[in-house]
């Protein structure tokens, strides 16, 4: 049995990634797991009081992920969603499974934040999300990977995901 493409739904905070990821992981009858379950409590706690996470604070939680990512690629694929904002964030996830695929949900600014801004329950305020474009480094020409337009619904938005995706060549691993 090959394995199976595991998609990791990258962007910065407010584009809809666990929406998204949702979706995708339902529309290909695939596992999904919540980036954001990953952070250890010091994380949650540092960017709930409105402070960005630097490279040290996100190692746990990557490896944490691509733990998840290389179990998921030896079964059946799977979706996750993570922001994935630096090259280096993605070479370390693609360390843990090099199949995986990223799917880049962008947006501009304003729309970004007034999305932010209508979420409640979750722990990234608005604040923070200056230092995610900041930190943001889009997918370069050598990963494997889309990019994915966040306006419309989050049907539209994963409709064309899915289109995207289904553009990528097929691998073996």
């Amino acid at each position: 049995m090959s394995t199976q493409r595991v998609i990791v739904v990258m962007g910065v905070a407010g584009t809809g990634k666990t929406t998204v990821g949702q979706l995708l992981a339902e529309a290909l009858g695939v596992p999904y797991a919540e980036g954001d379950a990953f952070h250890p409590a010091a994380n949650v706690a540092k960017m709930s009081a409105g402070v960005p996470l630097d490279d040290v604070d996100r190692r746990p939680w990557l490896d944490a992920i691509g733990e998840w990512i290389r179990n998921s690629a030896d079964r059946r694929g799977g979706v996750v969603a993570a922001s994935s904002l630096k090259r280096a964030y993605r070479d370390r996830l693609r360390a843990a499974a090099p199949g995986a695929v990223f799917v880049h949900l962008a947006g501009d600014r304003p729309l970004i934040e007034q999305r932010m801004a209508a979420r409640t329950g979750h722990f990234m305020p608005t604040t923070l999300l200056d230092s995610q474009f900041a930190t943001l480094e889009p997918l370069q020409d050598d990963e494997l990977g889309v990019v994915v337009d966040v306006s419309g619904s989050p049907e539209d938005i994963t409709e064309r995901a899915l289109a995207a995706l289904r553009r990528l060549p097929t691998h073996e691993n």
